[in-house]
Order: C-alpha cells, then sequence, then structure tokens
C-alpha cells in the first residue's frame, strides 16, 4: 500500500510538471480563439446557430486532434522515450542506409516539419502574450497605448532569463498552470450557468450545420477554430520529459474538462450578450476580478512561451546531433536534468524576430493570421510519418493504418486549406522561416555528406597505414596522441599531414570518432568501442544520443573500463580543421556549396564542442574543394 502510495504521488507530481511545460500553448489558447472565429473580417454574425456551430466545431476538434491522435496514438511512438518529430523521423528510418524514393519524400518533409516548428517558436510567445496583455483594455482604454511596449518588456524578461534556466522557475510552472485551469474552468462554468443552452453545442450536428451552410464563410472561420488546437505538437515533443502517462492524466483529467468548459463559458456569453464577443474571454471575468486575471494570463503566456523556446533549444540540439545544423554552442543549465539546455545564438535570434513580429503586428489578432499555418503542417508531416511507423514498424495492416491516418489527414488538410487564406495576412512569415531553415538544414546534412565523401577518398586504410609505419623512418616520442576522426575506417588526415610534416609520433596513438546514434540515449556500458592494434594504435568509437551532448571526459571515463587509460590534461588532441571551397568538384549548386562554406567557417570548433582541453590541442588545417 504504501509503494502504490508512492507511485501514485510520484505520478501526481509529473502530471503537475506536464501541466506547466507541455500544456501551456494549448491553454492559453482561449485567451484568441473564439474571439478571431467572429473576427469582424469574416463575416460572422454571433447569432444563436453561429455560436453553437463554432464551439461544436472547436469541441470535436480538441476530440479528435488531441484526445484521439496525439493522446490515443501519436504517444505510443516512443522512440526509446523520446517523443518529437525528429524522433518520430529517426524511429521511423533509422535502420534505413538507402532509403526508397518515398522514404526520401518523407524524410525531406520530416525535416521541414522540424522547421517550421521554429516558426510556432516564435509566434507563441508573441501571440499568448499580448492576448493577454490585452486584456488591460477591457479594463480601460488608457492602457491602449502601452500595450505594445509592455509586450516588448515581458519578452526581453522572458528571453534574458534563459541562460540560467528553467531548474529554480519550474517548479512553480504546474502550480500556477494548475491555478490558471482550475480559473478558467470556474470562469466557464459561471458562463455556462447564465445560458445553460448553449450545451447543444457538445452535439456535432451543430458544427457539421454550420460548415454545410456558411459557405466559404464557414471555410474561412475553420482556420480561426485551429488556434484552439495550437500546442497540441507538443504532447508528443515533451513525452521524453515526463513520459505518457502523466500527459494522459494532466489531459483528461483537468486541461480537457477546463478548456471545454471555458469555452462553453464564452459561448453562453456571447449568446446573452453578443457585444462580448470583441473579448468574451476577459468579459467572463467579474469587474473585481479582471486585474488578478491579465496577471495570471500573462503569467501563464509566459510559461507557455516558455515552453516553446525550450522546444526550440530541444530540437536544434538533436537537429546538431543528427547532423542536420552546424555545431553552435549548448549549455547545460541544470547538473541533474540533461534536457535543461541553453543555446545563446538561438535564444537571441528567437528574441529579435519575436520582437520584430510585435512591432510589425501590433495586436494578437493581427498575429492570428500568421499562425496555423506552420502548425497544421507539422500535424500532417506527424500524420504521414506515423503512418509510415505503424506499417514498417508495427506492421499495422494497410486497411488499419490508412482509415486511421486518413481520417487525421482529411480534417488536418482541412485545416491547412483554411490556414492558406491567411498566408497574404502574415501566414507567409512562418513559411519564409521554415523554408530558410530547411535550406539550411538539407544544405548542411548534403554538404556533409559530399565532404565525407572528398576526405574519405584521400584517406588511407589503417592497416596500410600501419604496415608502412614499420617500414618508415618516424621519430616515436613519449605520451599521448588522440586524433579526432570523422570516418572510423581509416587513418584520419590529421595523424597523415603531421607524420608527413612533423615525422614524429606518440608512442601511444587513439583514433577518436564520435558517432551519432539513431536513438535518444546510450547505454553506459554501450558508450564506447575499443579496439588494439600493434604499435600502441588504440582505435575508439564512442556512441552518443541525438539527446545527449558528446564529451570528451564521457568518453575517456567510459574508456578506463575497457583498459585504456588517458588522462585529459597530459595527452595531445590533433584534429583537422577543413576549410571549404566552393568548386565543381561535386553535384551541388553552386549558390549552397557557398551557404554550405560560410556555415562551416562559422560553426562550433570543436574544441569547445566535445570539451576538450584549449591547451592541448593541435589544429592541423586544410582545404577541401567541393
Amino acid at each position: 500500500m504504501a509503494d502504490q502510495a508512492s507511485g501514485g504521488r510520484y505520478l501526481a507530481g509529473l502530471a503537475l510538471g506536464a501541466l506547466g511545460v507541455v500544456y501551456g500553448d494549448i491553454g492559453t489558447s482561449p485567451l484568441y480563439a473564439l474571439r478571431e472565429c467572429f473576427h469582424p473580417d469574416h463575416g460572422v454574425q454571433p447569432v444563436a446557430a453561429n455560436v453553437l456551430g463554432v464551439l461544436s466545431l472547436i469541441i470535436w476538434s480538441l476530440v479528435l486532434i488531441v484526445c484521439v491522435k496525439y493522446v490515443g496514438f501519436v504517444l505510443r511512438a516512443d522512440n526509446k522515450g523520446e517523443g518529437g518529430i525528429l524522433a518520430l523521423l529517426s524511429l521511423t528510418f533509422g535502420e534505413s542506409r538507402s532509403p526508397s524514393r518515398r522514404q526520401a519524400v518523407l524524410l525531406l518533409l520530416g525535416i521541414f516539419g522540424a522547421a517550421l516548428l521554429y516558426g510556432d517558436g516564435v509566434i507563441t510567445p508573441c501571440i499568448t502574450v499580448l492576448g493577454a496583455i490585452e486584456g488591460l483594455e477591457v479594463a480601460t482604454p488608457v492602457f491602449i497605448p502601452y500595450i505594445v511596449p509592455l509586450t516588448i518588456v515581458v519578452l526581453l524578461a522572458l528571453f534574458s532569463v534563459q541562460r540560467f534556466g528553467t531548474g529554480g522557475v519550474g517548479k512553480v510552472f504546474g502550480p500556477v498552470m494548475l491555478l490558471w485551469f482550475v480559473t478558467i474552468g470556474v470562469l466557464g462554468v459561471r458562463g455556462v450557468l447564465r445560458a445553460p443552452e448553449v450545451l447543444a453545442s457538445l452535439s456535432p450536428w451543430h458544427g457539421v450545420r454550420f460548415l454545410m451552410s456558411g459557405g466559404y464563410t464557414g471555410f474561412v472561420v475553420i482556420g480561426a477554430v485551429f488556434l484552439a488546437l495550437t500546442g497540441a505538437e507538443a504532447l508528443y515533443a515533451d513525452l521524453g520529459h515526463f513520459g505518457a502517462r502523466p500527459i494522459r492524466l494532466a489531459w483528461f483529467a483537468l486541461v480537457f474538462p477546463a478548456l471545454i468548459l471555458n469555452y462553453l463559458g464564452q459561448g453562453a456569453l456571447v449568446l446573452r450578450e453578443a457585444d462580448a464577443v470583441a473579448n468574451p474571454f476577459y468579459r467572463l471575468a467579474p469587474p473585481w476580478g479582471l486585474y488578478p486575471l491579465v496577471i495570471l494570463a500573462t503569467a501563464a503566456s509566459v510559461i507557455a512561451s516558455q515552453a516553446l523556446i525550450a522546444g526550440a533549444f530541444s530540437i536544434t540540439m538533436q537537429a546538431i546531433q543528427l547532423g542536420y545544423l552546424p555545431r553552435m554552442e549548448i549549455r547545460h543549465t541544470s547538473w541533474r536534468e540533461r534536457g535543461q539546455i541553453y543555446l545563446p545564438l538561438v535564444n537571441v535570434l528567437l528574441l529579435v524576430c519575436c520582437i520584430g513580429l510585435v512591432l510589425g503586428f501590433q495586436s494578437s489578432s493581427r498575429l492570428a493570421g500568421a499562425y496555423g499555418i506552420a502548425v497544421t503542417l507539422t500535424m500532417l508531416t506527424t500524420t504521414l510519418l506515423f503512418y509510415s511507423l505503424a506499417r514498417r514498424v508495427w506492421s499495422w495492416s494497410l486497411m488499419r493504418a490508412g482509415l486511421l491516418c486518413a481520417l487525421f489527414f482529411v480534417v488536418e488538410a482541412g485545416f491547412f486549406a483554411a490556414n492558406a487564406v491567411k498566408i497574404p495576412h502574415g501566414g507567409w512569415f512562418p513559411l519564409l522561416m521554415a523554408a530558410a531553415l530547411f535550406t539550411v538544414m538539407s544544405t548542411w546534412k548534403t554538404g556533409r555528406r559530399l565532404l565525407g565523401q572528398r576526405l574519405a577518398a584521400a584517406m588511407l586504410p589503417l592497416e596500410t597505414f600501419l604496415e608502412s609505419l614499420r617500414h618508415g623512418s618516424a621519430v616515436r616520442v613519449k605520451g599521448t596522441a588522440v586524433y579526432m576522426a570523422g570516418n572510423p575506417k581509416g587513418a584520419p588526415i590529421a595523424l597523415l599531414h603531421n607524420l608527413k610534416h612533423n615525422r614524429v609520433l606518440h608512442e601511444r596513438v587513439v583514433l577518436l570518432t564520435m558517432v551519432t546514434a539513431e536513438e535518444p540515449r546510450v547505454a553506459a556500458e554501450q558508450r564506447v568501442h575499443v579496439e588494439s592494434f600493434p604499435d600502441g594504435f588504440h582505435r575508439v568509437t564512442a556512441r552518443f544520443g541525438f539527446m545527449e551532448t558528446p564529451g570528451i571526459g564521457t568518453v575517456l571515463e567510459a574508456c578506463r573500463a575497457h583498459g585504456l587509460e588517458v588522462r585529459a590534461r597530459e595527452a595531445t588532441f590533433f584534429l583537422s580543421r577543413e576549410t571549404v571551397v566552393a568548386a565543381n568538384k561535386t553535384p551541388m549548386a553552386h549558390w549552397r556549396k557557398q551557404l554550405f562554406a560560410v556555415l562551416a567557417r562559422n560553426a562550433q570548433s570543436a574544441t569547445a564542442f566535445f570539451g576538450l582541453p584549449t591547451n592541448r590541442v593541435v589544429e592541423l588545417g586544410m582545404q577541401v574543394e567541393l
């Protein structure tokens, strides 16, 4: 019984944590979702039939996409405990060395889906913070000129504290979001009690009738209905932080009921007071509770933004490890939690984009035009990858996988089509941002592959090198040399260059290759593989998961268990630094070669990325033509 009680408390604690990290984005959607459905530009009047129809669409969209798709099925696709579109991509195609054309298309879609998440990560802080602070307009128009400046101040504060990590602040995220969901649920009940006829919207028939009678107007409103679903992808992306069970518990026990009640309450208010449609969320609150609600909404919006920022950091690290982005500085902000990281460059870029969006769009209603297009494409990509996973990995039948995914695809394709109307009104921004990131990611991946082929062609097999060494005149000196090798099969270029120019070798030589495994994390006992050769040569292949940051300390510690003792402060580390020159040596567009060369020049050095002792590193430069 004690064990059961302890297990229950632990599960409840994880579920509370999930409230603060997983559900911030979708939990703050009531701030603007229903309001945008009745935006004057849509031409939908807040009459009873339309209110019930829109509410029905919101409710059943939450049921189908969140309850059924993500909570019911997608959460099962865990890559050794990790989730997210890159984890799904790795799980689906991790063992495929030569993918078919169809698989190659899905791989590209997966990369583009990952790029789209950055667009969501930029827009979410802007629209949620703006939507929260705009509540001051309901209290008095005096605050209208200060909405944008206050939003920028909040965003500056939010991004400035990222370098300290989310460990300390994270302890209050869960309780704050618990208070938020209880509050919006109570406000919803307050509204429903005043107009209980709104409960008729629980029937899907009202949504169907609205779409059938609304024509093009109903189609456009679908794009605003989708705002209620933004953040659903976070359920899967944050799987590794909490696990599926706490995420499901938090959703069904609190988040889903609170959201439904609040949307029903807003709809009930609009049924009674049509002019409340201008901002039904804040109009639900009694006058004395307006300012406290604005403060709580701002706190919730900051938490929602924090989750998206942390997600951008996490997906960037995954992309670096999987070879889709160049190395950049990654700081771990917690000694206990491996997932708490901070990337200074990404943080600055997100802040600049957010401030630009706030200054450019000025209001959450205008930003709503840019919101949704990126998320719908990400959801469609997840559906396609999930279908491939179900067929290839889980061996589902064509009918089972096809019917389920076809249902999701048709609904999400409808959302995408409706959001596509917004492209001229701001929807172009996340698409442009995703296209730029996709270009960078695909160029870096292709460039690294071609560079590896060029270097491999000039590489000498290790056995041949060792044979020539026995007949050579190289001088052996005391000490240990560690040569960083990108290719684990031959003699590193740095080793050949050092021997050619200096004609000196250390008495013990370690050839070290860092490999990113197709899994989130690698077990300690599988960390390194050590091979010993004659003449004091050793080959070490170190494996790290795509959710781990490779470090020389971890590698050398693992080597001790295999009988290879290397002290970092006493060894000399040799590595080659290639300068890429755009030429006509490989089949790649010239402008992409130039882009790859720029990325390579600005990538973080291997010394810093792998944590090598800077005073023990020797870099040997060379030019490589592509």
